[in-house]
Protein backbone atom coordinates (compact mmCIF):
# COMPACT_ATOMS: atom_id res chain seq x y z
CA UNK A 1 0.00 0.00 0.00
CA UNK A 2 1.27 3.52 -1.51
CA UNK A 3 2.47 5.09 1.83
CA UNK A 4 1.21 8.77 2.93
CA UNK A 5 3.86 12.03 1.90
CA UNK A 6 4.54 14.43 4.81
CA UNK A 7 5.81 17.85 4.13
CA UNK A 8 7.28 19.78 7.61
CA UNK A 9 7.94 23.46 7.63
CA UNK A 10 10.42 25.31 9.84
CA UNK A 11 12.69 22.19 9.54
CA UNK A 12 15.44 23.24 11.40
CA UNK A 13 13.81 23.39 15.40
CA UNK A 14 13.96 20.50 17.76
CA UNK A 15 10.39 19.47 16.98
CA UNK A 16 11.28 18.87 13.02
CA UNK A 17 14.29 17.15 14.20
CA UNK A 18 12.55 14.73 16.38
CA UNK A 19 9.53 14.34 13.65
CA UNK A 20 12.00 13.70 11.00
CA UNK A 21 13.75 10.94 13.61
CA UNK A 22 10.24 9.38 14.19
CA UNK A 23 8.75 9.37 10.74
CA UNK A 24 12.17 7.89 8.77
CA UNK A 25 11.17 4.72 10.87
CA UNK A 26 7.56 4.87 10.12
CA UNK A 27 5.69 1.93 8.40
CA UNK A 28 3.07 4.02 6.52
CA UNK A 29 4.35 7.47 5.98
CA UNK A 30 7.29 9.07 4.03
CA UNK A 31 9.35 12.86 4.34
CA UNK A 32 8.55 14.85 1.19
CA UNK A 33 10.29 17.49 2.14
CA UNK A 34 11.02 20.00 4.83
CA UNK A 35 11.31 23.31 4.56
CA UNK A 36 13.72 25.50 5.90
CA UNK A 37 14.54 28.97 4.12
CA UNK A 38 17.55 29.67 6.58
CA UNK A 39 19.09 26.14 5.47
CA UNK A 40 17.91 25.30 1.91
CA UNK A 41 20.10 23.71 0.07
CA UNK A 42 21.80 21.90 2.93
CA UNK A 43 21.56 18.20 3.90
CA UNK A 44 19.34 18.00 6.70
CA UNK A 45 22.17 15.94 8.77
CA UNK A 46 23.96 19.21 8.51
CA UNK A 47 21.85 20.55 11.35
CA UNK A 48 20.15 17.61 12.88
CA UNK A 49 23.72 15.91 13.84
CA UNK A 50 22.13 12.43 15.16
CA UNK A 51 20.80 11.88 11.74
CA UNK A 52 24.07 11.84 9.95
CA UNK A 53 24.74 8.57 7.84
CA UNK A 54 20.67 7.58 8.11
CA UNK A 55 18.86 10.41 5.99
CA UNK A 56 20.38 12.34 2.92
CA UNK A 57 17.62 14.30 2.34
CA UNK A 58 18.48 18.12 2.12
CA UNK A 59 16.49 21.46 3.19
CA UNK A 60 14.08 23.07 0.50
CA UNK A 61 12.70 26.73 0.18
CA UNK A 62 10.01 25.45 -1.91
CA UNK A 63 6.81 23.41 -1.01
CA UNK A 64 4.71 20.41 -2.41
CA UNK A 65 1.19 21.33 -2.07
CA UNK A 66 -0.46 18.26 -2.76
CA UNK A 67 0.96 16.55 0.52
CA UNK A 68 -1.02 14.28 2.54
CA UNK A 69 -0.10 15.72 5.88
CA UNK A 70 1.45 19.01 6.87
CA UNK A 71 3.51 19.87 10.15
CA UNK A 72 3.77 23.26 11.09
CA UNK A 73 6.93 23.50 13.30
CA UNK A 74 6.95 27.53 13.37
CA UNK A 75 7.52 29.74 16.49
CA UNK A 76 4.13 30.64 18.05
CA UNK A 77 1.97 33.27 16.18
CA UNK A 78 3.85 31.84 12.89
CA UNK A 79 0.94 29.56 11.84
CA UNK A 80 -1.28 31.98 10.49
CA UNK A 81 1.37 34.16 8.58
CA UNK A 82 2.46 30.78 6.82
CA UNK A 83 -1.05 29.51 5.89
CA UNK A 84 -2.02 33.07 4.51
CA UNK A 85 0.85 32.94 2.35
CA UNK A 86 0.88 29.59 1.05
CA UNK A 87 -1.86 27.39 -0.22
CA UNK A 88 -2.46 23.64 -0.05
CA UNK A 89 -4.64 21.21 -1.71
CA UNK A 90 -8.06 20.40 0.08
CA UNK A 91 -6.87 16.65 0.43
CA UNK A 92 -3.82 17.97 2.66
CA UNK A 93 -4.58 17.20 6.66
CA UNK A 94 -2.62 19.61 8.74
CA UNK A 95 -0.94 19.58 12.07
CA UNK A 96 -0.03 22.60 13.90
CA UNK A 97 2.37 22.48 16.79
CA UNK A 98 2.36 25.92 17.48
CA UNK A 99 -0.53 27.73 19.70
CA UNK A 100 -2.08 29.93 16.92
CA UNK A 101 -5.05 27.29 16.97
CA UNK A 102 -5.31 25.65 20.20
CA UNK A 103 -7.94 28.25 21.82
CA UNK A 104 -11.80 27.56 21.42
CA UNK A 105 -11.93 31.19 19.70
CA UNK A 106 -8.95 30.70 17.31
CA UNK A 107 -9.98 27.49 15.73
CA UNK A 108 -11.66 28.38 12.47
CA UNK A 109 -9.08 29.88 10.25
CA UNK A 110 -10.34 30.62 6.40
CA UNK A 111 -12.36 27.50 5.57
CA UNK A 112 -10.94 25.20 8.25
CA UNK A 113 -11.33 23.78 11.92
CA UNK A 114 -8.95 22.87 13.79
CA UNK A 115 -9.50 20.36 16.56
CA UNK A 116 -7.41 20.35 19.83
CA UNK A 117 -5.20 17.46 19.78
CA UNK A 118 -5.29 15.69 23.38
CA UNK A 119 -5.90 11.89 22.24
CA UNK A 120 -6.68 11.74 26.23
CA UNK A 121 -9.76 14.24 25.62
CA UNK A 122 -11.05 13.31 22.56
CA UNK A 123 -10.03 10.59 20.07
CA UNK A 124 -12.80 10.54 18.14
CA UNK A 125 -13.15 13.93 17.39
CA UNK A 126 -9.33 13.24 15.91
CA UNK A 127 -9.91 10.61 13.86
CA UNK A 128 -12.55 12.87 12.15
CA UNK A 129 -10.89 16.16 11.57
CA UNK A 130 -8.73 17.77 9.01
CA UNK A 131 -6.91 19.99 11.00
CA UNK A 132 -5.13 19.52 14.53
CA UNK A 133 -3.86 22.06 16.95
CA UNK A 134 -1.31 20.01 18.61
CA UNK A 135 -1.19 20.27 22.40
CA UNK A 136 1.85 22.75 24.60
CA UNK A 137 4.26 20.84 26.25
CA UNK A 138 3.13 21.84 29.60
CA UNK A 139 -0.77 21.68 28.71
CA UNK A 140 -0.06 18.07 27.82
CA UNK A 141 1.09 17.19 31.06
CA UNK A 142 -1.10 19.00 33.71
CA UNK A 143 -4.33 18.17 31.54
CA UNK A 144 -3.46 14.83 32.28
CA UNK A 145 -2.66 14.84 35.85
CA UNK A 146 -6.22 16.58 35.91
CA UNK A 147 -8.70 14.98 33.69
CA UNK A 148 -9.72 12.20 35.38
CA UNK A 149 -10.69 14.48 38.24
CA UNK A 150 -12.52 17.05 35.99
CA UNK A 151 -14.59 13.90 34.25
CA UNK A 152 -15.83 12.98 37.74
CA UNK A 153 -16.69 16.57 38.87
CA UNK A 154 -13.94 16.78 41.44
CA UNK A 155 -12.11 19.84 40.92
CA UNK A 156 -13.80 22.27 43.63
CA UNK A 157 -10.82 24.09 45.09
CA UNK A 158 -7.92 25.32 43.42
CA UNK A 159 -5.17 23.78 41.23
CA UNK A 160 -1.69 23.95 42.29
CA UNK A 161 0.86 23.05 39.80
CA UNK A 162 4.94 23.16 39.90
CA UNK A 163 6.01 22.12 37.05
CA UNK A 164 9.98 22.14 35.56
CA UNK A 165 11.10 21.41 31.88
CA UNK A 166 14.38 20.79 30.67
CA UNK A 167 16.22 23.58 28.09
CA UNK A 168 14.77 22.19 24.78
CA UNK A 169 11.46 23.55 25.61
CA UNK A 170 13.04 26.84 25.06
CA UNK A 171 14.07 25.95 21.36
CA UNK A 172 17.15 26.19 19.35
CA UNK A 173 17.21 29.97 19.59
CA UNK A 174 20.01 31.77 21.89
CA UNK A 175 18.98 33.84 24.88
CA UNK A 176 20.13 35.14 28.24
CA UNK A 177 18.77 31.85 30.16
CA UNK A 178 19.60 29.16 27.44
CA UNK A 179 23.66 29.25 27.16
CA UNK A 180 24.87 26.25 28.71
CA UNK A 181 26.72 28.46 31.18
CA UNK A 182 23.72 30.18 32.47
CA UNK A 183 20.86 26.56 32.65
CA UNK A 184 24.13 24.68 34.23
CA UNK A 185 23.96 24.00 37.67
CA UNK A 186 21.24 26.62 38.08
CA UNK A 187 17.24 26.88 38.63
CA UNK A 188 14.86 29.13 37.81
CA UNK A 189 11.23 30.39 37.41
CA UNK A 190 9.60 32.26 34.71
CA UNK A 191 6.03 33.42 33.68
CA UNK A 192 4.88 32.86 37.16
CA UNK A 193 0.89 32.65 36.91
CA UNK A 194 0.66 33.60 33.51
CA UNK A 195 2.27 31.07 31.28
CA UNK A 196 0.26 31.00 27.72
CA UNK A 197 -0.40 27.09 27.91
CA UNK A 198 -3.09 28.41 31.13
CA UNK A 199 -5.94 28.64 28.52
CA UNK A 200 -5.76 25.40 26.65
CA UNK A 201 -5.55 23.52 30.23
CA UNK A 202 -8.20 25.49 31.95
CA UNK A 203 -10.41 25.27 28.51
CA UNK A 204 -10.10 21.11 28.88
CA UNK A 205 -10.96 20.88 32.26
CA UNK A 206 -14.05 23.01 31.77
CA UNK A 207 -14.77 20.73 29.13
CA UNK A 208 -14.74 18.27 31.50
CA UNK A 209 -16.30 19.73 34.21
CA UNK A 210 -18.41 22.92 33.17
CA UNK A 211 -18.80 23.91 36.95
CA UNK A 212 -15.07 23.86 37.36
CA UNK A 213 -14.70 27.83 38.71
CA UNK A 214 -11.33 27.77 40.92
CA UNK A 215 -7.73 29.11 39.72
CA UNK A 216 -5.18 26.86 38.47
CA UNK A 217 -2.03 28.46 39.95
CA UNK A 218 0.65 27.64 37.42
CA UNK A 219 4.67 27.42 38.54
CA UNK A 220 6.94 27.10 35.76
CA UNK A 221 10.27 26.28 35.96
CA UNK A 222 13.64 25.64 34.10
CA UNK A 223 16.10 22.70 34.75
CA UNK A 224 19.22 22.70 34.43
CA UNK A 225 18.79 19.21 31.83
CA UNK A 226 17.94 18.81 28.29
CA UNK A 227 14.41 17.16 28.02
CA UNK A 228 11.34 16.07 30.29
CA UNK A 229 8.49 17.61 31.98
CA UNK A 230 8.02 16.74 36.30
CA UNK A 231 4.79 18.42 36.90
CA UNK A 232 3.69 17.76 40.43
CA UNK A 233 -0.33 18.60 41.17
CA UNK A 234 -2.09 19.15 43.84
CA UNK A 235 -5.83 19.77 44.84
CA UNK A 236 -8.60 18.99 48.09
CA UNK A 237 -10.28 15.23 47.59
CA UNK A 238 -11.81 14.03 50.30
CA UNK A 239 -11.63 10.58 48.79
CA UNK A 240 -8.82 8.25 49.64
CA UNK A 241 -6.21 7.04 47.67
CA UNK A 242 -7.32 3.81 46.47
CA UNK A 243 -10.17 5.82 45.21
CA UNK A 244 -8.15 8.42 43.27
CA UNK A 245 -6.13 5.21 41.86
CA UNK A 246 -9.20 3.75 40.30
CA UNK A 247 -10.38 6.53 39.13
CA UNK A 248 -7.21 7.29 37.13
CA UNK A 249 -7.11 3.76 36.33
CA UNK A 250 -10.27 3.69 35.00
CA UNK A 251 -10.32 7.01 33.05
CA UNK A 252 -7.14 5.70 31.21
CA UNK A 253 -7.25 2.50 30.86
CA UNK A 254 -7.95 2.68 26.94
CA UNK A 255 -4.86 4.55 26.57
CA UNK A 256 -1.76 3.38 24.53
CA UNK A 257 0.53 5.96 26.05
CA UNK A 258 -0.95 7.23 29.39
CA UNK A 259 -0.15 4.91 32.18
CA UNK A 260 -1.28 5.16 36.22
CA UNK A 261 2.12 3.39 38.01
CA UNK A 262 2.18 2.56 41.39
CA UNK A 263 6.11 3.74 42.22
CA UNK A 264 7.23 7.09 42.62
CA UNK A 265 8.32 8.79 39.08
CA UNK A 266 11.76 9.82 38.16
CA UNK A 267 12.33 12.11 34.88
CA UNK A 268 14.41 8.59 32.87
CA UNK A 269 11.21 6.95 32.97
CA UNK A 270 9.79 8.46 30.37
CA UNK A 271 12.72 10.94 28.15
CA UNK A 272 12.56 9.58 24.55
CA UNK A 273 9.03 7.55 24.66
CA UNK A 274 5.90 9.04 23.78
CA UNK A 275 4.76 8.02 27.37
CA UNK A 276 2.92 9.98 30.48
CA UNK A 277 3.16 8.34 33.40
CA UNK A 278 0.98 9.50 36.46
CA UNK A 279 1.73 8.74 40.11
CA UNK A 280 -0.84 9.33 43.10
CA UNK A 281 -0.06 10.67 46.59
CA UNK A 282 -2.54 11.27 49.27
CA UNK A 283 -1.87 13.88 52.55
CA UNK A 284 -4.73 14.39 54.62
CA UNK A 285 -7.30 16.30 52.66
CA UNK A 286 -4.82 17.48 49.45
CA UNK A 287 -4.39 14.48 46.90
CA UNK A 288 -0.76 14.95 44.80
CA UNK A 289 -0.30 13.95 41.44
CA UNK A 290 2.56 13.61 39.48
CA UNK A 291 2.58 13.68 35.75
CA UNK A 292 5.88 12.94 33.48
CA UNK A 293 6.66 13.75 29.73
CA UNK A 294 9.16 13.75 27.00
CA UNK A 295 8.46 17.57 26.16
CA UNK A 296 9.69 16.81 22.58
CA UNK A 297 7.66 13.47 22.23
CA UNK A 298 4.52 13.65 23.84
CA UNK A 299 4.42 17.52 24.22
CA UNK A 300 5.47 17.85 20.61
CA UNK A 301 5.79 15.86 18.06
CA UNK A 302 5.49 12.16 19.47
CA UNK A 303 1.85 13.51 19.92
CA UNK A 304 1.77 15.06 16.40
CA UNK A 305 2.60 11.76 14.90
CA UNK A 306 -0.03 10.50 17.30
CA UNK A 307 -2.38 12.31 15.96
CA UNK A 308 -1.64 11.26 12.36
CA UNK A 309 -1.77 7.77 13.08
CA UNK A 310 -5.61 8.43 14.21
CA UNK A 311 -6.56 10.73 11.56
CA UNK A 312 -5.60 8.61 8.85
CA UNK A 313 -6.68 5.00 10.49
CA UNK A 314 -3.41 3.90 11.42
CA UNK A 315 -2.32 1.72 14.25
CA UNK A 316 -2.44 4.29 17.27
CA UNK A 317 1.40 3.37 18.10
CA UNK A 318 3.04 3.23 15.01
CA UNK A 319 6.57 4.71 14.80
CA UNK A 320 6.30 5.49 18.42
CA UNK A 321 7.34 2.17 20.13
CA UNK A 322 10.33 4.04 21.95
CA UNK A 323 12.53 2.76 24.93
CA UNK A 324 13.40 5.44 27.75
CA UNK A 325 16.61 6.19 28.46
CA UNK A 326 17.24 4.96 31.50
CA UNK A 327 20.96 4.81 31.98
Amino acid sequence: MKKIEVGIIGGAGYTAGELIRLLMFHREAEINFVYSTSNAGNKICKVHQDLEGSLDLKFTDTINPNVDVLFLCLGHGNSVKFLKANSFSDKTKIIDLGNDFRLEKDKFFDNKTFVYGLPELQKEAIKKADYIANPGCFATAIQLALLPLAENNLINSDVHVNAVTGSTGAGTSLSETTHFTWRDNNFSYYKPFTHQHLGEINQSVKQLQESFSSEIVFMPNRGNFSRGIFATVYTNFEGTLEEAKNLYKTFYQDSRFTFVSDEDLHLKQVVNTNKCLIHLHKHNNKLLITSIIDNLLKGASGQAIQNMNLMFGFEETEGLQLKANYF
